[in-house]
């Protein structure tokens, strides 16, 4: 296993390099997407929640390869040629704001009504408020089901080799059939998805602890 490791560092630094791009980007775009999804789910408007829970019920029901499929095969039959990346992106992207949408609406629920309230009767406008009161607040509430969230979507980017995204996954399978080492190499593979995730949860629990002591403070 150690052989394969070291032989092919450089191309499996590669592959990982565009695992973390793939899904640290898809998290990021999910997360702006995401919350602009919770407050739909939780507007007043009955037609706005309505489609928001349409949006959430499909990309949280239906699976993520299937998905994949459709983006990168769908959307060229309306004239929209994608690359593998872009599409696994946006695949990725679409895929997480859904569940991002439910946490988010989780934590804005959390929140006391009474503080949206107050900060009503004082003049400040609703898109201030969500900016300055409630999304701060749904970050520190969320950070744990979040980090979950990061980790599940830098696992299911193992799948967008189907769609010839050079990968780690997809790199491991190149190397497992030049090498005949199959389970070497996947092992090497795991051991370094494993890596990267024990890395984002040692994160989280930092910053959950940071946001935890500034709360104290205050």
């Amino acid at each position: 296993m150690l052989d394969i490791l070291i032989d092919n560092y450089s191309v499996l630094a590669r592959g990982l390099a565009f695992t973390l791009i793939v899904s640290l980007s898809a998290i990021l775009l999910g997360m702006l997407m995401g919350m602009l999804l919770a407050f739909g789910l939780t507007s007043r408007f009955t037609l706005v929640r309505r489609l928001a829970g349409i949006y959430r019920s499909f990309w949280r029901g239906t699976p993520i390869l299937l998905q994949l499929l459709l983006v990168y095969y769908l959307l060229p039959e309306f004239g929209l040629n994608i690359p593998p990346l872009p599409a696994a992106i946006l695949t990725l992207t679409l895929n997480t704001a859904a569940f991002q949408s439910e946490i988010f609406r989780s934590g804005i629920m959390h929140i006391p009504p009474g503080q949206v309230e107050a900060a009503r009767m004082v003049g400040m406008k609703t898109w201030d408020i969500r900016r300055r009161i409630v999304v701060p607040q749904v970050f520190r509430l969320t950070l744990p089901p979040l980090t979950n969230e990061v980790i599940t979507i830098l696992k299911n980017s193992s799948l967008i080799s189907v769609i010839s995204v050079t990968e780690l996954m997809r790199t491991s399978e190149q190397i497992a059939s030049r090498t005949f080492q199959p389970l070497d190499t996947y092992l090497v593979a795991a051991l370094l998805y494993l890596a990267v995730n024990l890395f984002l949860a040692r994160l989280s629990a930092h910053l959950e602890r940071h946001m935890k002591g500034g709360l104290a403070a205050e």
